[in-house]
C-alpha cells in the first residue's frame, strides 16, 4: 500500500467514512509529515532508528509517515485498528512475535495511525533502516533517543 510522491494528489482519498477528527488529523499530516513512527525513539545511529510503541487500551498513536525500509515486531500481541492513506480502515489481531518487513522505493511512502482495540497494553518495536531508497526525514527538534537522554 505504498504511495509515491507522484501520487500526492491521490492522497486525498475518500476519508468521509472516518470520524471528523481523524480525517482532519490526516489532512494536517499531509501538510506537515510526521516522521515519528513510534511513541519513543529508543536508539539512533548512522544506520538505524529503533522505536517502541506502547498503547494502553483505547489509546492511539496518530498519523505518521513511513519512507524508510523497516520492520516491526508485535511484542505483546493484541487487536488494533489503522486508518491508512488510501482511505481504508483495517482491523487486525497481532500475535506476539509477529514480524513484518516493509520496503519503499524512491518517492514511496505509507501514512497510517494505530489504535489499541484490546483490553491490555499493546507493544510494538520498529526498526527503520536509514540506507533506504529515500532519505530519512528529519526528526523534530529536541527529540532525543531514550539512550541519549539517560
Amino acid at each position: 500500500m505504498a504511495m509515491t510522491m507522484h501520487d500526492k494528489a491521490a492522497e486525498k482519498k475518500d476519508t468521509s467514512q472516518w470520524p471528523a477528527d481523524i480525517a482532519a488529523e490526516f489532512a494536517n499530516e499531509a501538510k506537515a509529515p510526521n516522521p515519528c513512527v513510534g511513541s519513543t525513539l529508543l536508539s539512533e545511529n548512522e544506520r538505524t532508528r529503533v522505536w517502541i510503541i506502547r498503547l494502553a487500551p483505547g489509546e492511539r498513536i496518530g498519523f505518521h509517515r513511513h519512507v524508510l525500509d523497516y520492520f516491526w515486531t508485535s511484542v505483546s500481541g493484541g487487536r488494533g485498528k489503522q486508518h491508512v492513506h488510501d482511505g481504508t480502515t483495517v482491523e487486525y489481531t497481532y500475535q506476539p512475535g509477529e514480524t513484518r518487513h516493509e520496503t519503499y522505493g524512491r518517492g514511496e511512502f505509507k501514512v497510517h495511525d494505530l489504535q489499541n482495540l484490546g483490553d491490555k497494553e499493546m507493544v510494538f518495536m520498529t526498526v527503520e533502516f536509514k540506507d533506504s531508497a529515500n532519505a530519512p526525514m528529519p526528526l523534530p527538534a529536541g527529540l532525543r533517543s531514550q539512550a541519549e537522554a539517560a
